[in-house]
């Protein structure tokens, strides 16, 4: 028999997502108090981490990148990044070779695929200036106005799937320069050797350090809403209903799912609900981990292929944390892209297919004992990204207490869990923003 326990707290954090545990904590530490819940057993979300016959294996993100906010997340809060950073951090498989792009850049990378990358540099050399494309012409018309050279079309596809999960048809060429020229594109980065939950629940840590509270298997199934403002919400936890109310609500769960929790347009308005419906285009991925006695790459980092339509990239996860396997064994992690990535596709078609490049790329895939311990599609309502870059939605909801962060609502041309360690950063300021003016 279920019973029915009440709390408040000032801030409800739904999801405890990168985006999530970074807002729970922010706000705990700046004396806020707040309450994160989350309706798995573990936090991390689509950057966690769970148990296979002793392997590691993550959900989702395995780089987690130096500088920007989420080193300055770990560093406000006063908590240690454990990270390992592999020597050298990425590097490209190119006809056959391993080419380390730190010797050279842009011009190094192309000269080793053809003579006639001069309009790719150029392009690239304007958008470092600021001078982009138009905003709706895409990357694959972009290289294509520049060279037809297959190579480095599959190359730019290729990191287009590795960083935002999208085909280079699907992305506008202005997002992934902006990424590219402009934000960093991940030149530093690092492993965890618990893998990226890691990385997650030493910010969750956080919460709890500074007097918050973390409740795992606690799905929400309601947030309420009165008088043009989210009240509070109602959380299931080990077979108590318990009814919380709050001052504001931050959502990691993405907008498309913070609307059915608020109830729809009839609480959020048709206008709004419409148009988050319009815009939004979450992107799918396939995640491979793959188990083997000698290591199936030559390098320690993240490898991005040329000659592949799906598999895009891969890590050698054991090189810098041989402790994410058993001993004797080595552990990769190889993301793929179906076509399209955005809409619909045969999961289990485009699953083949990526494995079936896989063995053509990795010869040691062919060896008796290595074996793929997991293999899953990310889509739907577990998508690789709530939103395709170029067509991120708002933060802002028609509730001025109600936010969303995580990936579905990073900065134009943001990647990676650095963009939404931002959108926690950002959300919390205009929070705290609005409680100090209200105070005062």
């Amino acid at each position: 028999m279920s019973t029915t326990d009440t709390k408040h707290v000032d801030v409800l954090v739904v999801g405890a997502g990168m985006g999530g545990i970074c807002a729970a904590a922010r706000l705990q530490h700046a004396g806020v108090s707040t309450l994160l819940v989350e309706r798995e057993d573990r936090v991390g979300g689509r950057a966690s981490t769970f148990d296979v016959d002793g392997f590691k294996v993550n959900t989702g993100a395995v780089a987690i990148e130096n500088g920007g906010d989420m080193e300055q997340t770990f560093a406000d809060l006063d908590a240690t990044l454990d990270l390992r950073y592999p020597q050298p951090a990425n590097v490209f498989r190119i006809k056959g070779r391993t080419v380390n792009p730190a010797k050279g850049g842009w011009a190094f990378l192309l000269d080793q695929i053809t003579k006639k990358g001069a309009k790719v540099l150029a392009g690239l050399g304007s958008a470092r200036k600021g001078e982009m494309p138009e905003e709706q012409l895409t990357l694959e018309d972009w290289i294509g106005g520049a060279t037809p050279n297959e190579t480095v079309h599959r190359l730019f596809r290729n990191l287009s799937a590795a960083i935002f999960a999208v085909n280079a048809d699907e992305i506008p060429a202005k997002a992934f320069l902006t990424y590219f020229m402009q934000k960093g594109a991940f030149r530093n980065f690092g492993f965890h050797p618990d893998g990226t939950i890691g990385v997650c629940q030493a910010i969750a840590d956080v919460v709890t350090r500074d007097g918050g509270e973390v409740w795992l298997s606690s799905p929400v199934t309601r947030l309420h809403v009165a008088d043009g403002r989210v009240t509070g919400a109602t959380i299931e936890r080990e077979g108590v209903t318990t009814e919380v109310t709050c001052g504001a609500v931050i959502s990691n769960a993405g907008p498309v799912a913070t609307i059915a929790l608020c109830g729809g347009a009839d609480v959020l308005g048709a206008e709004y609900v419409d148009r988050i419906a319009a815009a939004s285009k979450p992107s799918a991925n396939i995640i491979i981990h793959v188990a083997s006695r000698e290591p199936l790459l030559d390098t320690p980092g993240l490898i991005v292929f040329s000659a592949t339509d799906r598999i895009c990239n891969a890590g050698n996860m054991t090189a810098t944390c041989p402790e994410l396997a058993p001993e004797g064994w080595h552990l990769t992690v190889v993301y793929a892209v179906p076509r399209p990535a955005i809409g619909e596709f045969d999961s289990e078609e485009e699953l083949r297919l990526s494995l079936e490049e896989l063995e053509e790329e990795l010869p040691g895939m062919k060896d008796p004992e290595t074996r793929v311990i997991d293999a899953r599609v990310m889509r739907d309502g577990w998508p690789a990204q709530r939103a395709a870059s170029g067509y991120e939605l708002p933060r802002e909801t028609p509730l001025d207490n109600l936010f969303n962060v995580g990936d579905g609502v990073r900065e134009y041309g943001d990647g990676g869990t650095q963009s939404c360690a931002t959108t926690a950063r950002l959300v919390v300021e205009e929070l705290l923003a609005t409680r100090s003016g209200a105070a005062s």
